[in-house]
């Protein structure tokens, strides 16, 4: 497929991630005054209202259902996807702030990761907006033995930090790298030479970004380029990491050996080895989504064509 330097998924990225942080916040009131179970009680009424009253969302979560269900989604499929996307928000109050001790979280391909730590080699991890990214960084948090930073857009960093600033998370804020800031590629380049890890999500992109048009779900889907790019540059090899939700404060981490390295020599060579690096990353996407239709969440016109 075709790369193309335009990005339709701007308006799809700015206004998830507002809406993100907006109930992320409100989360953070009610979970602080009533606790988390007054907290999920709530997602019922929250979840009902957005479904009954966002019909451009609705129809965008449909398309996706209906492609990755492989039938048409029923409202019961949509109710799945909205509540377990408010749910995820609820539990990343209390994963943000460490409280992860009424959670399971169960580890899937832990011996890829374990082995780059242990030969001390640096990794960038791709993962997407599936189930929980916060549920990785509870893992972490948890004794993980190198530095784990996660690499975002700089607007996103600061409304990040911003709400771990509130739950008194600021060392873990430390551990954000916010991509925009002049020194962002020289400590991400530092966190991989002393062996650490860089988390960043390779789905979508901020206006701008050059974009590649690859098979997704069975139609053409305009993916980023940046994070394959980025590994290409820095010559380092590549896993998946994905954070399932897979019921009422259950999560499943899964890692997945993705590429060693992604480059060539030369200039064409890079962009041949970036457009596939992308397809790839395209077809895992879409088996995950396959396996957990109800966990990516997709409310925009994912699809639209530059």
């Amino acid at each position: 497929m075709a790369d193309a330097a335009l990005n339709p998924q701007s308006e799809w990225v700015r206004a998830p991630e507002r809406g993100n942080n907006f109930w992320l916040r409100v989360m953070i009131g009610i979970t602080r005054t009533l606790g988390w179970r007054a907290g999920h009680v709530l997602l019922y009424p929250i979840t009902a209202y957005f479904l009954a009253f966002s019909p451009r969302q609705r129809a965008s979560a449909r398309q996706y259902l209906d492609r990755a269900l492989g039938r048409p989604a029923r409202l019961a499929d949509l109710w799945t996807l909205y509540f377990t996307f408010a749910a995820t928000i609820l539990d990343r109050v209390w994963l943000a702030s460490g409280r992860t001790g009424d959670f399971s979280i169960t580890v899937q391909g832990l011996d890829a990761l374990r082995a780059r730590v242990e030969a001390g080699q640096g990794c960038l991890l791709f993962g997407a907006h599936l189930g929980s990214f916060e549920a990785l960084r509870a893992i972490a948090d948890a004794g993980c033995p190198v530095e784990v930073s996660i690499l975002m857009h700089e607007a996103n960093a600061t409304r990040v930090k911003a709400v771990f600033d509130t739950l008194g998370g600021a060392g873990r804020a430390a551990a954000i790298i916010p991509l925009g800031s002049p020194d962002s590629m020289l400590r991400v380049r530092e966190v991989l030479e002393r062996g650490g890890l860089v988390g960043l999500l390779a789905d979508r992109a901020p206006a701008g970004q050059r974009l590649h048009l690859a098979d997704f779900l069975g139609h053409p889907a305009p993916l980023p380029t940046g994070p394959h790019l980025l590994a290409a540059v820095l010559g380092v090899p590549v896993l998946l990491a994905f954070g399932i939700r897979t019921g009422t404060r259950r999560y499943e981490i899964i890692f997945r050996e993705f590429a060693e390295r992604v480059a060539p020599a030369g200039r064409a060579g890079r962009e041949a080895a970036v457009a596939a690096s992308v397809e790839a990353y395209a077809r895992e996407l879409e088996a995950m989504c396959r396996a957990h239709p109800t966990n990516w969440f997709n409310f925009y016109p994912f699809w639209q064509a530059p």
